[in-house]
């Protein structure tokens, strides 16, 4: 029997344990607030992997969705796919509109094949290489026409092969989702990238013997390391192609980040090797028509090649200012070459070309676009099988710097 003394006394002391044990902190509903954070990427989006390439572009981890009670970032954005109404865009009827005229066909007029377009986009990517070829093929049969006529001829063909390539870029595979200013700086590095590998070779041994004597000095291009670099764009549209048919059917099999970058890697190794494997096919075809420079040349095309294919890679997929820094690092290098050995006709200062003159000695010219190229290659390949393999790199929509704060 419990005495008033007694309950008294112990009525203290269960205050004392409620006071001292710690309450439970935090919200019933752990989502609610990521939903909030990040409305507009859950409203908009067109299905949860859009939402899970959004939340992982963002720093969100397995780790991170355990906080909030899911085993990974997919099942944390099937959750906020469901429960984020979706946002009614201002422009769906006449979208919606738009795409019943074009999907229905006129009466009296029959559809279009299914198979055309891509049939028109396989043709673009196959023009830079005819457009060389055919400039290749009118220099050589000018041969006994003026200096100005030939000098009319050839820059005819580079003008048209730059509009060739731009078309190939533009449509297909190799088409960047989002066109920023960080492109056109990429654009610049390709061009000097580009001209280097054609005329860097005979630029480089001009300079190391004293010359070059202009205006009578006449370049040499190297035409076999044009042509297969122009002919590579159709590979690499299909290799391009080939990576993210797969790293979106991985993204959509995939049930957590880890998994997703297991089946993602081996992807991407394959698609470089397959392009390497094409372009040193075109280059040593070239080469036995149109005459090779060497072992150390058709490697600098290759590393120059993978180098563009990569850059290319992630820019499409949303990594820009990765694509255009492996690219600056190589134009870089070959431009430091370039600068030492002109610096060192100054007086006091003839060793600073001794690592370019070394390099040369050992290998010839071409050695220098060939470490450029393979470093900044290998550099972005590294950063490759980190970005690509992420789900933000296999979004449909948007880009993968686009949700980035």
């Amino acid at each position: 029997m419990t005495t008033p003394d007694g309950a008294a006394a112990q009525a203290p002391a269960q205050h004392k344990d409620a006071t001292a044990r710690p309450t439970r902190r935090g919200p019933a509903d752990p989502v609610r607030a990521l939903m909030h954070r990040h409305q507009n990427l859950c409203a908009h989006a067109v299905d949860a992997l859009e939402i899970a390439a959004g939340l992982e572009a963002y720093g969100v981890t397995d780790r991170t969705a355990a906080r909030f009670r899911h085993r990974d970032v997919f099942s944390l954005a099937e959750e906020l796919y469901a429960r984020v109404p979706r946002a009614e865009p201002d422009a769906a009827p006449a979208a919606t509109a738009t795409a019943e005229s074009v999907s229905t066909p006129s009466p009296g007029r029959p559809p279009a094949p299914a198979g055309r377009s891509r049939s028109v986009r396989g043709a673009l990517q196959l023009l830079p290489g005819a457009v060389c070829l055919a400039t290749v093929a009118a220099l050589a049969s000018s041969d006994e026409a003026t200096p100005p006529a030939r000098k009319a001829v050839g820059i005819a063909g580079v003008v048209l092969l730059a509009l060739a390539v731009r078309l190939a870029v533009r449509t297909g595979p190799l088409r960047l989702r989002h066109h920023e200013p960080r492109s056109r700086a990429a654009a610049l590095w390709i061009c000097w990238t580009a001209g280097y590998a054609v005329y860097g070779d005979w630029l480089l041994g001009q300079l190391l013997t004293g010359g070059p004597d202009l205006p009578a000095a006449a370049p040499r291009p190297a035409v076999a390391t044009a042509v297969a670099l122009a002919c590579a764009l159709a590979p690499a549209a299909g290799c391009a192609r080939w990576f993210a048919v797969r790293g979106r059917r991985g993204l959509a099999a995939s049930r957590g980040l880890g998994e997703l970058a297991a089946r993602t890697r081996p992807l991407l190794l394959t698609a470089t090797l397959l392009f390497l494997g094409a372009l040193v096919a075109l280059l040593l075809g070239a080469g036995a028509v149109l005459g090779s420079d060497g072992a150390v040349a058709v490697a600098a095309a290759a590393a120059l090649g993978v180098l563009l294919f990569l850059a290319r890679l992630l820019a499409v997929h949303g990594f820009p200012e990765a694509a255009a820094a492996g690219l600056a690092s190589a134009a870089a290098l070959e431009a430091l070459a370039l600068s030492l050995v002109l610096i060192a006709r100054l007086p006091g200062l003839p060793p600073l070309d001794m690592p370019v003159e070394t390099l040369t000695t050992a290998a010839g010219p071409a050695a220098v676009p060939a470490v450029a190229c393979t470093a900044a290659a290998l550099g972005l390949l590294v950063h490759g099988l980190r970005a690509l393999t992420g789900a933000c790199a296999h979004s449909p929509s948007e880009p993968a710097e686009a949700h980035r704060p």
